[in-house]
């Protein structure tokens, strides 16, 4: 599929559940976090966005830390999910137009008590930009607004780009993508220029062919490669601003953030002149467990069938990257509620148990959903109440073994 027709599959597109293995079998990897439901700035007007929305936080950077030093202080992390990335209504509307309220400081302090030392914020950039690629600054202030929630708390923070309806990997879109990804990663990274190595740059979201047969089956030679390119030009843009952003951990990811072995082995690190680079993959396996709707409520410590898959991706990230010196972070993974609280205990204390023990943090997705669809929801925001206590205490069993 070309560029031209992308716009007409995107419209039907839904998010699909990815081809992972479950206890019963299957290969591949998926997401949750989507709902069904030109010319280049000026340089006048870039200056005009960043003098309104660029933050006045001024703190050092830590520039000895490797990226495998850095990660280790994660212990584990929580998305804001299908909240700042929603891209229902417009302007600030967007943040609660898919159900979940606007986040407030409460709700990061909530997150913190629980025990999480990082969040993640995924974050939709193209339906606040004007067409030259110019962020609204109203809705850079708000993200910065979230992002301090956070930072201000000692937590880890990462900042992304999520549901972008520009930055399919086909080789006829890399120019274009390239120019947006150019002009609105600039703009985001001189708002916070001043912020410390606590707040990390995630490139991409899952970037991929949407609505084909290679949306998620780790992708073909086309779409890898020009993930590839787009990283790099990712890595380019934030390291061009200069400041802390010269040395700021980045993430980057495979093809749709694939965790199976031929999207990661795909993947070519960027040229990165300060080597900060992190690989970021999501993992909701096994998949009939974690995500399949109508799947399998069960899961055994014991059987190996059931852990196999979390087993396999841990000795890959180890492989590939680990071992090498790369770090890695798994930006979502969760198993969604299907009123079976016992077997996801158990399936949570052995998936962050393998991962903490490897050195890779976790970030549980939480899309605030508790009675149908995909039903991630861990902290009801609405009432600031976390709705499974025993299970919150088995991932934090799991993210603290070593």
């Amino acid at each position: 599929m070309k560029l031209k027709k992308i716009i007409s599959s995107v419209m039907a597109a839904v998010c699909c559940a990815a081809m992972l293995t479950g206890c019963s079998g299957g290969s591949g990897t998926s997401s949750t976090d989507v709902q069904s439901g030109a010319d280049g700035a000026s340089d006048a007007a870039s200056e005009t966005v960043q003098s309104e929305t660029a933050s006045a936080v001024n703190d050092p950077i830590d520039t000895e830390l490797t990226p495998l030093e850095f990660t280790s202080g994660i212990r584990i992390g929580w998305n804001i999910g299908n909240t700042l990335d929603a891209t229902g209504g417009s302007g600030l509307s967007t943040e609660t137009s898919w159900g979940n309220p606007k986040v407030t400081e409460e709700h990061i302090l909530s997150v913190k008590e629980q025990g999480f030392n990082a969040v993640r914020v995924p974050t939709t950039w193209d339906n606040h930009m004007d067409e030259n690629h110019n962020i609204d600054p109203e809705w850079m202030a708000r993200v910065t607004e979230v992002v301090d929630y956070a930072y201000n708390a000692g937590m880890y923070v990462i900042l992304n780009m999520h549901h972008e309806s520009w930055n399919y990997p086909y080789e006829d879109n890399f120019e274009a993508a390239s120019e947006i990804m150019t002009a609105a990663w600039t703009q985001i990274a001189d708002n916070f220029a001043g912020y410390s190595e606590k707040l990390i740059f995630e490139g991409m979201n899952e970037p991929r062919w949407v609505g084909t047969d290679q949306e998620w089956s780790g992708g073909n030679d086309e779409g890898r490669s020009v993930v590839n390119k787009l990283n790099q030009v990712f890595v380019d843009t934030v390291r061009a601003t200069g400041g802390n952003n010269a040395e700021r951990f980045l993430m980057v990811c495979p093809y749709a953030a694939n965790s199976g072995e031929p999207a990661m082995s795909a993947l070519v690190l960027p040229n990165d002149p300060a080597e900060r680079l992190i690989v970021s993959v999501h993992a909701y396996i096994p998949y009939s467990f974690a995500l399949q709707v109508g799947g399998s409520k069960n899961w055994l410590a014991e059987k190996q069938t059931c852990t196999r898959d979390i087993d396999t991706l841990a000795e890959a990230l180890d492989r590939l990257f680990i071992s090498k010196g790369t770090a890695v972070i798994i930006g979502e993974c969760g198993a969604m509620s299907k009123d079976n609280e016992e077997a996801r205990c158990a399936w949570a204390e052995y998936f962050f148990g393998t991962f903490s023990k490897l050195g890779v943090p976790c970030f549980l997705w939480d899309n605030g959903a508790f009675v149908s669809g995909e039903t991630f929801g861990l902290y009801d925001r609405r009432v600031n109440t976390w709705r499974y206590p025993d299970l919150m205490a088995s991932i934090m069993k799991g993210a603290d073994e070593e």
